[in-house]
């Protein structure tokens, strides 16, 4: 079905979606930071000044419908195409016929792409041409991140729109309409919603427009009129209609990434609450239980190291235990770890270290190993010096050595600094001997701890 087709969105077979999608702006719901009165978008489109536009955002925000839109109130020929289904080819073919049309006529033309994120790079590069020279302005819908999906080429000629998820209020008004519209919408079905089944209805949407609509259109339908007519629509069957609500979340796209983030800073911000919602998000929006389960493993050597040694195998043995009984119940056990992890003491101080590490190996000369630290396997390396000069710890009162194991470039460095957070304050300590100033540093924060400060000056 072509995209912009009225006749066919407003048929009695279309969804209740389709027949009730906005015409104008006046009928056009939220996004009012865009569309707004006095917004730049809403006074382009109110003087037929085009320019070429992303519109990105969730599903049921209203990209396709705010496209029609500005092709109505446009005096330029209009050519959708579906990135799911449109090749090269095709685009070419409109691009050849809007320089035709624009030389012949001077008419400008609309090209609006749906799921432009799904061109590959070569179907973007190929558009790129005619939006530079004006011979097609762009409208391009997105659910993905543009800077992301989108060349940079083709973004950089482009105004990203963001549209975000509808809130409540205009989730209501959109059902308002759909209920008393005599023509397009239920009006003459004569639908009624319990005020338990509407609030329902609205937080069951999640910002999503098409899906209340959806959930609307099919708990009437359900429903046996009363003798007066009415269609009595109540809680029940707005939770039936719903069946099991779709999570939002797309684990192949940027919410995949926003949620792994919230779920990490969750657990490093000590926050059990949070990172427990965020995984619960993820997990029933389909991602695989087990790169969830190695990003969990991965929080436990950044963000808590050795204040909690135990957090790592903890973590490694929630991921056996979602191999060995899969996605359902293995749920809990990275519940379980990413309470642990969020309520266990925060270090980094081994993920400082090993960053520090990489950089000296990657910006500085990479020497010999000294030859004290190799091994003399036979007469000739030790007759060259191999293994000269060590001292085998146990030699020592508590295998305590000082010899330099850096090569001679980087001698003396240090990368590795314990904090005093949970077990590796016992790190700190045991560390001590070799780096004495830590345990100056503890003598003083402890003399600073025990001696009454002086109150500070008044006024």
């Amino acid at each position: 079905m072509d995209l912009f087709s009225y006749q066919a969105s407003q048929s009695n077979d279309a969804p209740l979606a389709a027949r009730m999608r906005p015409r104008t702006l006046a009928e056009y719901e939220g996004q009012t930071k865009i569309v707004g009165e006095g917004r730049l978008l809403r006074r382009l489109i109110e003087r037929d000044q085009l320019i070429s536009l992303i519109l990105w955002g969730p599903p049921g925000t209203g990209k396709t419908t705010l496209a029609r839109i500005i092709a109505g109130a446009s005096s330029a020929h209009f050519e959708p195409l579906s990135a799911v289904s449109a090749g090269v080819a095709e685009l070419r073919k409109v691009v050849k016929e809007a320089g035709e049309r624009r030389g012949m006529y001077g008419k400008r033309t609309v090209l609006f792409i749906d799921e432009i994120h799904r061109w590959n790079k070569a179907q973007q590069d190929a558009v790129l041409p005619a939006v530079e020279d004006g011979t097609v302005t762009l409208i391009g819908a997105t659910t993905e991140n543009p800077s992301f999906e989108i060349n940079r080429a083709l973004l950089s000629r482009c105004r990203v729109i963001v549209l975000e998820a509808l809130e409540d209020a205009a989730i209501d008004a959109i059902i308002e309409r759909a209920l008393n519209d005599n023509e397009r919408g239920l009006g003459q079905q004569q639908v009624q919603l319990s005020p338990e089944a509407r609030d329902m209805l609205i937080h069951l949407a999640s910002g999503d427009a098409r899906a209340a609509l959806t959930a609307l259109e099919a708990a009437a339908l359900t429903q046996v009129p009363e003798p007066n007519g009415q269609r009595l629509i109540d809680l029940e069957a707005i939770v039936e209609a719903y069946q099991r609500r779709n999570v939002a979340y797309d684990k192949t796209g940027e919410l995949h990434y926003d949620a792994i983030s919230a779920l990490h800073k969750s657990v490093r911000d000590s926050d059990p609450d949070g990172g427990l919602y965020w995984l619960a998000r993820m997990l029933e929006g389909g991602e695989d239980p087990l790169y969830v389960a190695r990003r969990v493993i991965r929080m436990a050597v950044e963000d808590i190291g050795l204040a909690d040694p135990l957090a790592l195998g903890i973590c490694v043995a929630a991921q056996q235990a979602v191999h060995f009984m899969g996605a359902g119940e293995g749920a809990l056990a990275l519940a379980q770890a990413v309470v642990y992890l969020a309520q266990a003491p925060k270090s980094n101080a081994v993920y400082r270290a090993y960053g520090a590490v990489l950089h000296d190996v990657e910006a500085t000369r990479n020497e010999p190993v000294p030859l004290h630290l190799r091994n003399a396997v036979t007469g000739l390396m030790k007759g060259l010096g191999y293994g000269s000069g060590y001292q085998y710890a146990h030699d020592f009162k508590d295998a305590q050595v000082e010899q330099e194991h850096l090569p001679p470039n980087l001698a003396g460095h240090r990368y590795y600094y314990p904090t005093d957070h949970g077990y590796e304050a016992r790190v700190q300590q045991r560390l001590a001997w070799r780096y004495p100033e830590d345990q100056a540093a503890m003598s003083e924060a402890s003399t600073s701890a025990t001696t009454p400060q002086s109150p500070p000056p008044k006024g």
